[in-house]
Parts: structure tokens; sequence; C-alpha cells
């Protein structure tokens, strides 16, 4: 059987999970098809590592809410009040920085990886800012929070500025700072901030 577009998309992303570079010609040899049919079903390079990134954040971001579920069960916040859709928006990011074939591909391409994750036209971003609208929706309708703007301008915000803190050692030569950028969107959800204990002596 001829590969389906989903199952090209599904052997991408095992190649890059694995740390492999998405060549075309390579991967339509291993499925078996020619170039044109790989095109003709998954589109170009491009169109290809934007359904493949958006499918493996998609996977990680539904792992992130099956743990939830399996912790807290329906709960909109932990014992520690920390909300739901921050927490499964941490362990989102925590997952995609700590995957390490995917941060090959970035500091292999990094400005292919850049425009791909980023194009607001493309196959990733506006699929990312869609899934965090549900998530937020969620919990604003579970009572967890009342938002102060809309939820599509809260999302693009809060997928805006993790983009910067995931993708800082590329986009500013600066080493990701997770922790912050979880501090920060809590902010913005929020509306305010938890400030760390001082240290002794300070």
């Amino acid at each position: 059987m001829s590969p389906t577009a989903e199952e090209i998309v599904r052997v991408a992303a095992h190649w890059i999970d694995r740390g492999i570079r998405l060549d075309t010609r390579t991967l339509a040899a291993e499925l078996g098809i020619s170039r044109t049919t790989l095109f003709r079903r998954a589109g170009n390079r491009e169109d290809l590592l934007g359904d493949t990134l958006w499918y493996m954040g998609d996977r990680t971001l539904k792992a992130a809410q099956r743990d939830w579920q399996a912790k807290y069960g329906s709960a909109v916040r932990d014992p520690d009040g920390q909300l739901r859709c921050l927490e499964v928006m941490r362990r989102y990011r925590a997952d995609i920085a700590g995957n390490q074939g995917f941060r090959q591909f970035l500091n292999d391409e990094p400005a292919v990886a850049i425009r791909v994750l980023t194009d607001p036209q493309g196959r990733v971003q506006p699929r990312v800012m869609t899934a965090h609208v549900e998530l937020l929706r969620r919990d604003v309708d579970d009572g967890g929070f009342v938002p102060v703007v809309s939820l599509e301008n809260l999302s693009y915000a809060i997928v805006r500025l993790g983009e910067a803190f995931l993708y800082s050692d590329v986009l500013a030569s600066r080493a990701p700072d997770l922790a912050a950028a979880s501090t920060l969107l809590g902010a913005l959800v929020e509306g305010r901030v938890t400030a760390p204990e001082p240290t002794s002596g300070l």
C-alpha cells in the first residue's frame, strides 16, 4: 500500500525525533514512492516540515493534558493553586525543549526552523494558537480565571512570548529560560506574579 499523507508525516516525525535530517529524496525512497508522489501528497519540504513539527507538538501537548488528567482529574487547579492551562503549557514547552532530535534540527537548520515554526500563515503557529485558545477556554468555562482580553489575543501573546524563550538560543543567542517564561506567562494569564522567596542576606 502506498503511504498516505498522514503516514508520511509520521515517518518524517520519527526521523526528526532521531535527529535525522529530513531529506525528501531519501524519505521517498524509504517509503517506496517517487519524490513526485511525495510532493503531491505532502507538499514541498517546508510544507512537510510544518506538518511534521505540528504533529510532534500536538502529540506533546496532548501528552501533557493526559498527565494532568491522570494526576488531578477534572480539577482546574492543582493542590498548589497552579492553573491547569498554565501547567499544561509549561510541560509542553519543557518537553519540546528536551527533545534532542528537535533541538538538533534547530541547531542544524536555524533559519528554516524559525521560518517554519513562526510563520503566521504557515502550518505550525496557527495550529498552536488554536490549541492554546482551546486550553484557555476550557479553564475559563470551568471557572478557573476571567481573562481581561479576548482569548485569541491572550493566546497570541502566550505563543509569541513562549517562542521567544523556547527558541532564544536561535533568535537571540541566549540560553532558553523556561522558568522565566512560565513566570511571565502566568502574569499574562492571571494578572499577577508570584515573587520568589528572598535570598538570605540580600
